[in-house]
């Protein structure tokens, strides 16, 4: 597979957006990534260029996106990088977007501190009969004898 895995560290700049769709659920953010580099002239961090990207979340990650995000939050976001250019019906001008289809992302600790609550996991309906374990003993070889 030829995808392009991206991860970024920066400061979730939009509220989550949650929604229940047919595939199950999904969030939506934005993300702002602004470099930083030393000016020698000014003895000080300068901040440089902020790059904007759209995270999508899927799944179980969706909800605890939306459960543990904010605006200003430092996160770090893993996932596939998704770049489209399209013109808009009456415009000339191209337009370009970069999504990150997240695979993992949480709070950068390198700039506080997080309380991780472990989710539940989804209890198991009483109907489904229990499979029972299986044998992974071998059976014991019959002595061979020797003539």
């Amino acid at each position: 597979m030829n995808e392009t895995t991206i991860c970024a560290v920066g400061n979730v700049a939009t509220q989550p957006v949650y929604r229940e769709t047919a595939a199950g659920p999904s969030a939506r953010f934005r993300l702002a990534v602004t470099s930083r580099y030393w000016d020698r002239e000014k003895s000080e961090w300068t901040d440089g260029h902020t790059n904007f990207f759209t995270v999508w979340a899927n799944r179980q990650l969706a909800t605890h996106a939306q459960a543990s995000l904010n605006v200003g939050d430092p996160v770090i976001v893993q996932g596939r990088l998704k770049v489209r250019t399209e013109v808009r019906e009456g415009q000339q001008q191209s337009w370009t977007s970069a999504d990150i289809d997240a695979v993992a992302l949480g709070h950068d600790l390198a700039r506080g501190t997080s309380a991780f609550r472990r989710a539940p996991r989804p209890e198991v309906p009483a109907s489904t009969p229990a499979q029972p374990e299986p044998n992974w003993e071998t059976a014991p070889r019959e002595p061979v004898a020797v003539t």
